[in-house]
């Protein structure tokens, strides 16, 4: 019998499969198809302190092995995910869930997590400050360490929650970035987000996307996602949860090998709607394939 469950940060979780946010809604969309409690937890869409429309369309690509989105955080605000989404989440979820959190100013973000705090079902934050598809704000808070750890103190100001902070990969150092979080009092790191991708309509000859450019993901980003995330380990003491092109099994131990306590799951969602069950089914075959008893005897287990 092997042992898929993992703690993150002081949570145990039943196995380390955990849906990304923006690929996954609040949860109940899922609960429509399957037993959305086989997840370790998830990501819920992120959440902003008013309500967003989000970019002009079109705001998705699809690439070879990969996809191109702009949605551009479009959700209905905090105040309306705490009175409306959080109670439809909570008659199909009896698990703690993740919260991600973005902003346009420092004080956005700390305003945001505050109102979120007191939500029982919350049991992490993640606040994002690497999204490439909005103005003024998202991954510019992320593209400098002074800024990333900028935002992290506010947040860790306002809740005493595990804290984990969203990096993107389009930056020279992200080792930088990440000791920076976790100098400011991050729980634990999240990585990597979308990197910076488009897509040309060869008849049109203009940008397939309205935004012209937006967050590229899928199996393409993977060797980068496991790159950074080997980097980030060797660096920081604090958990990560690895991301970027996860969608099987295999991957999520190729992940967790690289330094990931646990591993999140992004367009492969899309892809198919049963990947993040499928993947969990799967787990305990292929770890008794290679060997592995207990998952978190694994972390880090490449270097």
């Amino acid at each position: 019998m092997v042992n898929t469950k993992i703690n993150l940060c002081g949570i145990e979780i039943d196995n380390p499969v955990i849906p990304a946010s923006g690929t996954f809604g609040f949860g109940y969309e899922f609960a429509e198809i399957y037993d959305i409690n086989c997840l370790g937890t998830f990501s819920f869409k992120g959440t902003t302190k008013d309500p967003r429309f989000g970019n002009p369309t079109p705001r998705i690509a699809e690439c070879d092995s990969g996809m191109i989105n702009a949605v551009g955080l479009q959700n209905p605000g905090v105040e309306k995910v705490i009175s409306d989404e959080l109670p439809k989440l909570k008659a199909c979820f009896n698990k703690p869930v993740m919260a991600n959190v973005s902003g346009f100013s420092v004080e956005d973000y700390a305003y945001t997590v505050e109102q979120l705090d007191s939500q029982d079902q919350i049991g992490w934050f993640e606040v994002n400050v690497s999204c490439p598809n909005v103005h003024g704000g998202g991954m510019s808070f992320g593209t400098s360490p002074e800024a990333a750890a900028e935002v992290t103190a506010a947040v860790r100001n306002v809740t005493d929650k595990p804290l984990f902070i969203k990096l993107s990969p389009n930056v020279t150092d992200i080792v930088a970035i990440a000791k920076a979080c976790e100098a400011a009092g991050a729980d634990g790191i999240s990585m990597i987000n979308t990197m910076l991708g488009m897509r040309i309509d060869l008849k049109t000859r203009r940008p397939v996307i309205a935004n012209k450019m937006g967050g590229f993901s899928g199996p393409a980003i993977k060797p980068v996602a496991l790159r950074m995330v080997y980097q980030v380990y060797e660096a920081v003491k604090i958990p990560i949860i690895g991301m970027g092109g996860i969608a099987t099994a295999k991957d999520v131990i190729e992940m967790m090998l690289a330094g990931a306590t646990a591993v999140q799951v992004g367009a492969q969602n899309l892809v198919d709607p049963f990947a993040c069950r499928d993947i969990i089914n799967d787990l305990p075959s292929v770890m008794k394939k290679y060997g592995i008893d207990d998952l978190t005897s694994i972390i880090g287990g490449a270097h």
